[in-house]
């Protein structure tokens, strides 16, 4: 620095060290300037300084905020790509999923579709996107699905809906959440049309067997009949009794040819034909009193509890009806065991005529309670029995129930007993076939 001074005549803001007292170092910046005489001589230095310390350690903490800040755009910058990336993954999946897929922002405006539905509604996605649920009723192809969707039901899991004659779509409704807000709605759209047809063919050939079955079972059950009332002549005890096995045989035949024929009616959607308005209670009277005396052969005690109050009329097809009726106390009878008991109840409540039937019987399989309503189910507990029966019954009554706008549902506990109830509703929206 003495030096540098000496030649140039100054040092300007030059940073260096400071021993201060004590040996402490202290950075600071120092200024001299070389003093001269009129003569040039050299009288003296002046010479400064100024305390860098604070500065110093503000450059520090600069230097430290700087890295943190760096670090911290580091991170931002490599979870940026990781949701640039789950987004295109997403949306690749979205594109190449094999069922149609809509978003619905809160507002009802289309805010994302996949190629499939483009397919499904032949349009184009530059045509309908961010249109309005009203804006897309222009589009006619759309306008089932949208009079599904402006019924503003929460959800919807796989809704049947005929789109046109070669497409049925089966339509679930998810709304999408963010914490607990509602931010929008996904329609997927999933195409069930060859299911449909599989299953149509199949409905229509049981019903075409059924049907060719079940007129030579006709012939076959009063030619037994003539044959055990004697009017094609006497025949002995031991003919008797074989004649009466075949009898029975050729009525389980018969009665498991008109289940199947009812199931192929329920599927084809042609189910209920004579509507009229009648009192449930003399049909239920009518089928425990026609029951009674099976139930007496087992040993079991069949009760029928009256209403309290007088029932309100229904719109009911009484062939049907009671067909569902017979099928749940014919249950409970066969699966009661004898010293049991079957209890037969009507009553009024929440402006509903509701049904039900009570035994104490062997129950169903908790694990096996979801399917009971199913085609061709059978408890495992009633199998080991080995009691008769297609698994057909309760599949036919759940549905001639809902046909009359009702419910049905059931308690049970396996070794203890069954409760099947049904609910017609005073004013119900009937299926007409």
């Amino acid at each position: 620095i003495k030096e540098e001074t000496l030649k140039k005549g100054f040092v300007k803001g030059r940073g260096t060290t400071f021993f201060a007292r004590g040996n402490k170092e202290v950075p600071i910046s120092l200024f001299t300037l070389l003093s001269k005489n009129r003569k040039g001589e050299i009288k003296g230095v002046l010479l400064g300084f100024y305390d860098l310390t604070e500065i110093k350690k503000r450059e520090t903490e600069l230097k430290e905020v700087r890295t943190a800040l760096l670090n911290i755009l580091e991170d931002i910058e490599e979870e940026r790509k990781k949701t640039e990336a789950e987004k295109n993954k997403t949306l690749a999946i979205i594109t190449h999923f094999a069922d149609g897929i809509l978003v619905f922002d809160k507002k009802d405006r289309l805010s994302l579709l996949n190629p499939k539905v483009e397919e499904i509604f032949e349009v184009k996605s530059k045509e309908i996107l961010n249109l309005s649920l009203s804006q897309l009723s222009k589009f006619p192809n759309f306008l089932p699905l949208l009079e599904l969707l402006k019924k503003k039901e929460k959800e919807l899991f796989r809704k049947e809906l005929k789109l046109r004659e070669n497409l049925i779509l089966e339509v679930s409704v998810i709304p999408i959440k963010a914490k607990s807000e509602i931010i929008g709605t996904l329609v997927v759209l999933h195409d069930v049309t060859r299911e449909k047809i599989i299953e149509r063919m199949k409905t229509e050939f049981v019903s075409i067997a059924a049907h060719q079955l079940r007129t030579p079972l006709s012939a076959i059950k009063w030619t037994l009949k003539m044959l055990l009332d004697g009017d094609l002549g006497e025949i002995t005890e031991e003919q008797r009794e074989f004649v009466n096995k075949a009898y029975r045989a050729n009525e389980r035949m018969i009665k498991l040819i008109n289940d199947l024929l009812n199931v192929a009616r329920i599927e084809e959607g042609r189910y209920l034909y004579k509507l009229s308005s009648l009192n449930i209670e003399p049909l239920v009277r009518k089928i425990v009193e026609s029951l009674r005396q099976e139930a007496e052969r087992k040993k079991i005690k069949l009760e029928f509890k009256k209403p309290k109050k007088k029932l309100p009329k229904l719109m009911l097809d009484a062939e049907k009806i009671s067909l569902a009726i017979q099928n749940l106390v014919e249950n409970a009878i066969k699966y009661t065991p004898a010293g049991g008991r079957v209890t037969i109840s009507l009553k009024v409540e929440n402006e509903e005529v509701v049904f039900s039937v009570k035994d104490t019987g062997v129950g169903i399989p908790k694990e096996q309670q979801d399917r009971v309503f199913s085609k061709f189910f059978r408890g495992a507990n009633v199998m080991r029995m080995e009691t008769e029966g297609s698994g057909l019954g309760l599949f036919i009554t759940k549905n001639i129930i809902e046909a009359h706008g009702g419910r049905i549902w059931f308690q049970s506990k396996e070794g203890r007993g069954t409760t099947f109830y049904f609910a017609i509703p005073f004013f119900q929206k009937v299926e007409h076939s």
